[in-house]
């Protein structure tokens, strides 16, 4: 495992030249393998006013605390220059985000020094191709304050038979908790905080080139929306799978399910009540 380190967290725009080439220059053929290595920012502290700007847009409250979640955020920017400096195997274009989990041991003040460091998991089988992780941690000292896996699938051809579908869980109990109105300019507005401006997200019009009849709206902003809007404890684990698009604008519903560790959450649309993010936060 090769280490590379920074004193300072690497802007992730920087990275943007290089994914354009990959719509030119393709990937070789051949075994797919992830790079063994371990980007670390080795000490920072949270730009408090970027901070504020990221809780206005995702509904968390100014208290002097970290969201978990925010760390993860600024862990893509490892990501990307990851993806384009090593030597990264798929179209980073044709990447699917469908899984996110966070866990946070305790709560974390924004005067706090911190160090991220971020690296690849292991390629897996997914019925549409292959999936693989970032796995991220956060420390105060030496103790680790967040950890956080961020699930990708590139897709590709597969003999169905060789992969084994998820079993089916019990579906919770939903009950209804408030109803969202997400403005066509969501995406546009979380872009500026998360440094994540894929055209998908960015406007119709861009988005339209990859596919989308619309913008969509980013999948780590509609985890954070849902955890803003819980109560969350003071050491949780926060598990999301990103089902279908969030087209922007759009009318959606807010759900959960309580019992006594664990609440379900839901984000589905209003009008056909198909799914866009289901997840649990359990208490540690």
């Amino acid at each position: 495992m090769n280490t590379r380190h920074f004193s300072q967290l690497p802007k992730p725009y920087l990275a943007y030249p290089k994914v354009i080439q990959g719509l030119v220059f393709k990937k070789p053929k051949g075994p797919k393998v992830l790079p063994q290595v371990d980007y670390v920012v080795d000490s920072f502290q949270v730009d408090q006013k970027h901070l504020q700007a990221y809780n206005e847009i995702c509904g968390f409250k100014n208290d002097g605390f970290i969201p978990a979640i925010y760390l993860a955020v600024l862990s893509q920017s490892l990501q990307m220059h990851m993806m384009t400096t090593e030597a990264f195997p798929f179209a980073i274009l044709g990447l699917v985000h469908i899984r996110n989990q966070i866990k946070q041991t305790r709560k974390i003040a924004v005067n706090e020094t911190l160090s991220l460091s971020c690296k690849f998991g292991e390629l897996k089988p997914h019925d549409k191709g292959v999936q693989f992780d970032f796995i991220t941690t956060a420390k105060v000292g030496n103790d680790v304050v967040m950890e956080g896996v961020t699930t990708y699938l590139a897709r590709q051809k597969v003999e169905q038979k060789s992969v084994e579908k998820p079993k089916e869980t019990k579906t919770p109990d939903y009950q209804l908790q408030q109803v969202w109105d997400v403005a066509e300019n969501t995406g546009r507005r979380y872009a500026m905080t998360s440094g994540d401006f894929n055209l998908i997200h960015i406007h119709a019009v861009t988005a339209k080139a990859f596919g989308f009849k619309q913008a969509i709206a980013h999948g780590m902003w509609s985890k954070a929306k849902a955890l803003a809007n819980l109560p969350l404890p003071e050491a949780y684990a926060a598990d999301v799978w990103f089902k279908l698009p969030m087209y922007l604008p759009s009318k959606v519903e807010f759900l959960t399910a309580q019992d006594a560790k664990d609440t379900d959450f839901l984000i589905r649309n209003e009008k056909s009540k198909k799914p866009h993010v289901s997840g649990t936060v359990s208490a540690l």
